[in-house]
């Protein structure tokens, strides 16, 4: 059953939108690490469709984030545009592969790269 017709709560979505918003413009995640599990669980939205809504969401959180990240002269746009350049040919073979990988172990993968990147910030 798609969003739309379900009865979801707007102001569990608001609350949800708001903490992604804030834990994305503090860690720069991307908000996806927080909107697609936030969607799941507390929403109650398939997974496929969460990612959905947050790709779709993530764009007013980045470029309110980039505002005052770039206002106190933190960013590189060189390196910026040749990240942006790969993650729109990422994001594109990523969304291409979801269509194809069971829910199941999509979540599983996404666990195993929460770990991961866990780990990675520890060991720094």
């Amino acid at each position: 059953m798609k969003l739309k017709e379900k009865n979801k709560s707007k102001f569990k979505i608001i609350i949800l939108g708001l903490c992604t918003g804030f834990l994305s413009g503090m860690f720069a995640s991307g908000g996806g690490l927080i909107a697609v599990p936030g969607l799941v669980y507390f929403v109650k939205t398939e997974e496929k469709e969460a990612r959905a809504i947050a790709i779709f969401s993530i764009l007013p959180m980045v470029l309110t984030s980039m505002f005052f990240y770039n206002k106190a002269g933190n960013i590189d746009f060189r390196m910026g545009i040749l990240c942006g350049i790969g993650g729109l040919i990422g994001g594109w073979i990523g969304a291409k592969i979801l269509k194809k990988i069971n829910d199941k172990y999509l979540s599983l993968i996404f666990i195993i790269f929460l770990i991961y990147a866990a780990i990675l910030t520890f060991n720094k």
